[in-house]
């Protein structure tokens, strides 16, 4: 049953609906990890770590909700459930416990870069069947783009 009709077609509306789904799942995913990290990373430069997690945090949330309203207003429902991000997500996990702060930064350079990946497969695969949806897309990657590109200057 679909209660939102879709300016797209049933083809269109599947291909978008999962690169949605994906996109939904790996924001949520990244906002989880950078908060664990945040929470438990120690050591020199811990403050200034500490907070360029939240960045990400924040920026992941806000694009979650993007997309999630993206996916309701193309005819798709969103699934932001843990069990579903658990189950969905392409970001590996990290070590519990305490986590210096090199391999905090490490671990957000490694998930923002699988996350990039993955939106940029997504970016090319609704390029035909959704531009505003491949718009939405570009943009959020070129955010979570300029955190990767802060992580990396920050481990070296």
């Amino acid at each position: 049953m679909s209660v939102v009709t879709s300016p797209l077609s049933d083809a269109d509306r599947a291909v978008v609906g999962k690169a949605l789904q994906g996109a939904l799942v790996d924001l949520v995913d990244l906002s989880l990890i950078a908060k664990q990290v945040h929470w438990n990373v120690v050591g020199p430069r811990f403050r200034s770590v500490h907070l360029q997690l939240d960045e990400v945090v924040a920026s992941a949330r806000l694009h979650a909700d993007e997309v999630a309203e993206r996916a309701s207003a193309v005819g798709v429902p969103p699934d932001g459930r843990a069990a579903t991000v658990a189950r969905t997500t392409g970001i590996a996990e990290i070590a519990d416990g305490w986590i210096k702060v090199e391999d905090g930064v490490t671990a957000l350079v490694t998930a923002l870069g699988v996350v990039i990946g993955r939106m940029r497969e997504r970016i090319d695969a609704t390029g035909t069947p959704d531009p505003v949806t491949q718009d939405l897309l570009i943009g959020l990657t070129a955010d979570l783009e300029k955190h990767h590109w802060m992580f990396q200057a920050e481990a070296h």
